[in-house]
């Protein structure tokens, strides 16, 4: 059965959120475990349009890419400089 859109974006911020006071950001397959019956295709395009429409962000370091809330973490301070 089919993510639905909404519902996967609603799950994935409540999640983060949840998450605020102990870590910022996760890595991609973090955020496949909170859809157990999802492919990781499904969840890619979840998580992408939450980075388009700007609620998400990915950070790189070139190695491991990872997704959090906009704005939030240690690095949220020094992006813009």
């Amino acid at each position: 059965m089919p993510l639905d859109m909404e519902e996967a974006k609603i799950v994935v911020v409540d999640f983060l959120k949840s998450k605020e006071k102990t870590k910022s950001k996760f890595y991609f397959q973090d955020l496949c475990k909170l859809f157990e019956d999802a492919g990781p295709r499904e969840v890619k395009k979840v998580l992408t349009e939450l980075v388009k429409t700007e609620v998400m962000e990915y950070w790189s370091s070139g190695s491991t890419t990872m997704y959090g809330l906009k704005g939030a973490g240690k690095q949220a301070g020094a992006e813009g400089e």
